[in-house]
């Protein structure tokens, strides 16, 4: 039986990694290349805006309709992009792939600026209001009413549903890892904290999730980002060697060399690409689902988020994460089951190993748990969806259990199956999204031309909201 369950394994293995290979990389990439042209190059184009009306409208107050306000939107699809994937995914990305995986990262993040505003663009359009008058989207809604594919909107439901457990638990698993190397908490301890913290939070519903978010997401990044940033200026001589081993590692293979056991452009490939996209989650149709309660008068403008947002969490957060890692040196010291205390022995370089690996632990903790928090809510959308809201309750148990199960390091079969669920999530989303590319690129103009270059008055722009954005 034992042998069975190893090759049962070792094909799922195979299998995901051969998807994440070719396949979705092929679809990934050559996607958020047409729907870069759709739009016209729109995120490069208008980054500045794009900045002008995110982080430049934090503390601009809005009486647009909606239940929670733009910025809480972007900081709860935040909170399940920026955390565990970040701090630890990105290290084992480079174990696994080599210093190559960081290039192909920047590579999805950039297109995937395309695919993710071109998602939370339909999201805001197609969403509508539950029987307790909450506004709720995402992709199974712009599937269902602008496709007609209820079959797949279904089928998203159900596989997004079903992923976000063993999501779930290798987020929880990580913070209770660390928590027990760092300060020998047991993991049932661990575990059982986060279960009780994650009720509290999921409880409140998206309202409690985003204003706990909105205080703790920015707070956490700075503050991760400065210490980060403070071990790669005092490495700062290794940057030329390191951005050298980026780009040529990304088209040629690497050998191995100390506790790294070498790789080849494939494995770059494969696991910059699927590490980028579980990070951004572009693609994935994830975010529109927190964005979808934003406050906003045009769906466009809400997908400036996106775009934002799979910046800041790829090339801004994953790339100093990924360039501590480099210019120190630990790259090579770990390797393997061992590649997630990276960043621990990076940062403890600088700061002492005691203090790398309570300070990553320490906001691991906090990551983790809004992590969680949004995806236990996008998880419990799903099920409303497809069931009702009752049966969303009861998902939210399961996946409140989930956490605890995670952290003891149960059911770790179900974890295989991750990656080869998210390629499911991936494909029912992005398929429908090129196919609407037509009304993504005149959606998209009309903002330009409306909004961005302010030819209509204010009325019209929130008349247009009124009929055609939920």
């Amino acid at each position: 039986m034992g042998q069975l369950w190893s090759s049962i394994e070792q094909g799922i293995a195979d299998l995901s990694d051969f998807l994440w290979t070719y396949p979705l990389a092929i679809i990934l990439i050559a996607g958020g290349i047409f729907l870069t042209i759709r739009i016209k190059f729109f995120q490069f184009r208008f980054f500045g805006h794009v900045l002008h009306q995110t982080i430049g409208q934090i503390f601009k107050k809005t009486d647009k309709k909606g239940t929670i306000t733009p910025f809480q939107a972007f900081t709860s699809a935040l909170a399940s992009t920026a955390g565990a994937t970040n701090i630890v995914g990105v290290p084992i990305a480079i174990s696994l792939g080599g210093p190559g995986a960081l290039f192909w990262m920047w590579i999805i993040a950039l297109i995937g600026m395309a695919t993710k505003y071109s998602e939370i663009l339909l999201g805001m359009k197609y969403r509508e209001k539950n029987e307790k008058n909450v506004w709720v989207g995402g992709p199974q809604y712009y599937i269902k009413k602008a496709l007609g594919w209820k079959w797949l909107s279904s089928a998203f439901a159900f596989f997004l549903m079903l992923e976000l457990i063993p999501s779930t638990m290798v987020q929880s698993n990580s913070i209770a890892t660390q928590a027990e190397g760092a300060f020998g908490w047991p993991v049932y301890i661990t575990g059982a904290v986060v279960c009780v913290a994650i009720a509290a939070v999921v409880f409140g519903g998206i309202q409690r999730i985003a204003k706990i978010t909105d205080k703790l997401v920015p707070g956490m990044v700075l503050i991760y980002l400065t210490v980060c940033l403070y071990v790669i200026f005092a490495n700062v001589g290794q940057l030329p060697e390191v951005f050298s081993l980026i780009f040529t590692h990304a088209f040629t293979p690497v050998s191995a060399t100390g506790g790294f056991a070498g790789a080849g452009v494939a494995q770059a490939l494969r696991w910059g690409i699927a590490r980028g996209l579980y990070s951004n989650e572009a693609g994935l149709g994830t975010a529109p689902i927190a964005h979808a309660a934003a406050k906003t008068d045009h769906p466009s403008r809400q997908g400036l988020w996106g775009i934002f947002s799979v910046f800041i969490d790829t090339i801004v957060i994953c790339t100093i994460s990924g360039i501590t890692v480099l210019v120190t040196g630990a790259w090579k010291e770990v390797g393997g089951t061992e590649a997630s205390n990276m960043i621990n022995i990076a940062i403890g370089t600088e700061f002492g190993d005691a203090f790398g690996s309570t300070f990553i632990s320490i906001f691991l903790l906090f990551f983790v748990m809004t992590t969680i928090g949004i995806l236990v809510f996008y998880g419990e959308k799903q099920a409303e969806y497809l069931y009702n809201l009752k049966f969303a309750r009861v998902m939210r148990i399961v996946y409140i259990l989930a956490v605890f199960v995670g952290a003891i390091g149960g059911l770790k079969f179900v974890w295989q199956f991750l990656d080869l669920l998210l390629a499911f999530v991936l494909l029912a989303n992005i398929i429908p999204l090129l196919f609407l590319h037509k009304e993504i690129a005149a959606l998209t103009d009309d903002y330009v031309n409306r909004v961005y270059k302010k030819r209509k008055s204010k009325q019209e722009v929130e008349l247009f909201d009124d009929e055609e954005a939920g």
